[in-house]
């Protein structure tokens, strides 16, 4: 019989052994309990990081964090439930105009959304930026709105109460050095989501310097981890690999993707956006198995519709004024030719030091903060020229951002090669 305490559990796993399924689930219900000790799961999770787990136990340890909390059911909705998570990005807005458009195409989006923590953005805080929107729905009011067909979609925190395990669990890895496992950070991602109770869910796997995964192998490995967890648990799942060497749109920061978004909504906005937004949607209406074109929604204004009565059903006015900060400052061209490199970590990292984003889990965010990317690769710029205008509420900032976007960029002679958006795709 197998040894169920917490010293043999570690143990086990650090000698390469995998572990059964009763191990699993004692010592993920007892971290939640607080029986088994911070130091102990810290050995476990840097264990793990070291040996690995088989497909059968990543898929028993997301079953047991799910089994932590509670799991929402959406199968009575009048209309099929589909959602998308992305692995984070510098620029990455995708979400604000996707939800509303996914719904136009008569799907409920249960959209459950985080907070931006260091380089990459968070959904919350950019939507939290128009005023009146609230990010706290109870699961009665979601129901209400996913199943109003002029509405739809809900983009929202998840409750206290969802996959309990995984709050724990990610806190401590991110202060014991036990990030960097393909496993957990697949159980994570995946707990939550099949928590939520969506039937269909599509994956967007960053990939590239402003992204948490840097190679193309890393991230098909944990898309094909994510996909398998996903299928194993009746979720119809898909991942695309999406790239995030340059940031995405031309803005970084909450206010200022907000207001991007409106202009995607509204049927124009940065290609690159236009791009992703319909390339996600085609795969969610699929999964949602609809049959029809996204982009009729958003050229038909459906979207904007949608958009508008999203924002308000979670208390926000769409016509309001979003914040805008009070100082500027701008990064001007240095010569004539064309830009030919725009480091998307580099934009994370100043947009972060200018105040849009946060150090710490509860740190508070200026939404009028972030960066305007007037160029992209591929533009031609003249000496003097504007290429980036910083914004920030609080001026002090500005010597941290320029030093992080010293030699973020590059003016060259020649036009780059143009590096396709969607790098690959992953399916069962």
């Amino acid at each position: 019989m197998t040894a169920v305490d917490a010293v043999s559990i570690i143990t086990a796993k650090r000698d390469g052994g995998e572990l059964s399924d009763a191990q699993i689930d004692w010592v993920v219900d007892g971290f939640t309990k607080g029986t088994v000790a911070d130091e102990q799961m810290a050995a476990l999770a840097m264990a793990i990081v070291w040996r690995g787990m088989t497909r059968r136990e990543t898929a028993r340890w997301t079953n047991a964090m799910i089994a932590s909390g509670r799991r929402m059911d959406f199968t009575d909705l009048p209309r099929p439930t589909v959602d998308k998570h992305s692995t984070g990005g510098v620029g990455d807005k995708i979400t604000l105009p996707l939800a509303p458009l996914v719904a136009a195409c008569g799907a409920a989006v249960p959209q459950l959304s985080g907070r931006g923590l260091g380089h990459t953005g968070g959904t919350l805080d950019k939507l939290e930026a128009i005023p009146g929107w609230r990010a706290d729905v109870p699961v009665a009011r979601m129901r209400e709105i996913l199943s109003d067909p002029g509405i739809g979609a809900v983009v929202c925190a998840a409750g206290a109460d969802l996959a309990p395990a995984d709050k724990r669990l990610y806190a401590l890895r991110d202060v014991t050095g036990t990030v960097e496992s393909i496993p957990l950070i697949a159980s994570s991602i995946m707990s939550k989501k099949i928590a939520e109770g969506t039937a269909a869910l599509v994956l967007d796997v960053k990939v590239g310097s402003g992204a948490f995964l840097k190679t193309l192998d890393g991230a098909r490995e944990l898309a094909t981890a994510m996909v398998e967890l996903g299928t194993d648990a009746g979720v119809r799942t898909v991942a695309l690999l999406t790239a995030m060497d340059t940031p995405l749109g031309r803005t970084a920061g909450n206010a200022l993707e907000v207001a991007e978004s409106v202009e995607v909504l509204a049927g124009g906005g940065p290609a690159d956006i236009v791009e992703l937004t319909l390339t996600l949607a085609r795969e969610m209406v699929a999964q949602a198995g609809l049959d029809i074109d996204p982009a009729d929604a958003l050229a038909d204004g459906r979207a904007m519709d949608h958009w508008r009565a999203m924002v308000q059903a979670q208390g926000g006015d769409p016509d309001a004024p979003l914040p805008r900060a009070k100082h500027t400052e701008i990064v001007r061209a240095e010569r004539d030719g064309v830009l030919t490199r725009l480091d998307a970590m580099a934009v994370g990292i100043a947009t972060w030091r200018l105040g849009a984003g946060r150090a710490r889990q509860g740190d508070p965010v200026q939404f009028g903060a972030g960066i305007e990317m007037h160029t992209k690769p591929g533009d031609s710029v003249t000496t003097g020229q504007p290429l980036l205008t910083l914004h920030t509420d609080t001026p002090q900032a500005f010597p941290g951002a320029f030093a992080a976007l010293e030699n973020s960029f590059t003016i060259g002679t020649a036009p780059p090669q143009q590096a396709p958006l969607i790098l690959d795709r992953i399916a069962p």
